[in-house]
């Protein structure tokens, strides 16, 4: 007679993650983000502009030209100018004034 493995007497094996947790808007997490700003539509807005900001600040770094402030905060390798702009919101940074 053979051994059979069914799922009832078997130990569950669980399965390896194929994937690292994702990273980005959940890191900061918004929860925290939004207690800078009155709204998810003014994060939105003012996190925009600072990523734009940083964004012209490494292209007019090519150039000589330093008309934007730079990164606040250390950036990671590779990371975006809209998580850089989330993580120096989410330090208290940055001011938010409503209409601006």
């Amino acid at each position: 007679m053979t051994n059979v493995t069914t799922p009832a007497n078997s130990e569950a094996v669980k399965p390896e993650p194929v994937f690292d947790p994702p990273t980005g808007i959940t890191a900061p997490p918004i929860d925290e983000l939004l207690d800078k700003v009155s709204s998810k539509y003014a994060l939105v807005i003012f996190a925009a502009k600072r990523a734009r900001q940083i964004n012209s600040y490494y292209q007019e770094q090519d150039e000589g030209v330093f008309e934007f402030v730079g990164p606040l905060v250390t950036p990671e390798p590779g990371e975006k100018p809209l998580s850089i702009a989330l993580r120096e919101i989410e330090a208290g940074l940055l001011d938010h004034e409503e209409g601006n």
